[in-house]
């Protein structure tokens, strides 16, 4: 559900809600992050399949979405007969806020620009054009 961001302004907003706000991740995003971040070590898709109890594709769409968002890596293990499967685990926190501070910086950039159009399109009545 998209808010307003005098929504996000006025709320009790915790530390894990950037994730979402930033990111536009899910409930279940969160909750495969956060069980990735616990493990300490990396996990396949099907660990955490068993870990937020849901069903493969789902729990996968998940994983991808997080690592599209850079907030998990994906590393390839190679078995000694052959073949290979993946893990994924957590990208630094470190490495995660700087990447949060750049996106918040180009937004405030943005606004910044929005917000002089904004000013410039309406200071001077005489540019508005009526729309019937």
């Amino acid at each position: 559900m998209a808010h307003a961001m005098v929504d996000y302004l006025r709320s009790d907003m915790e530390c894990e809600g950037l994730l979402e706000c930033l990111h536009g991740l899910k409930a279940l995003d969160r909750r495969c992050y956060t069980v990735l971040v616990s493990a300490g070590e990396p996990m396949t898709v099907d660990e955490l399949v068993t870990a937020v109890d849901r069903e493969r594709s789902t729990v996968y769409r998940s994983v991808q979405r997080l690592a599209s968002a850079g907030l998990v890596a994906k590393s390839q293990v190679n078995y000694e007969q052959g073949g290979y499967y993946h893990v994924y685990r957590p990208v630094s926190a470190g490495e995660i806020a700087t990447d949060m501070q750049r996106l918040l910086d180009e937004w405030y950039e943005k606004m910044g620009e929005l917000i002089e159009a904004f000013e410039e399109k309406y200071e001077d009545p005489s540019t508005l054009t009526a729309e019937h």
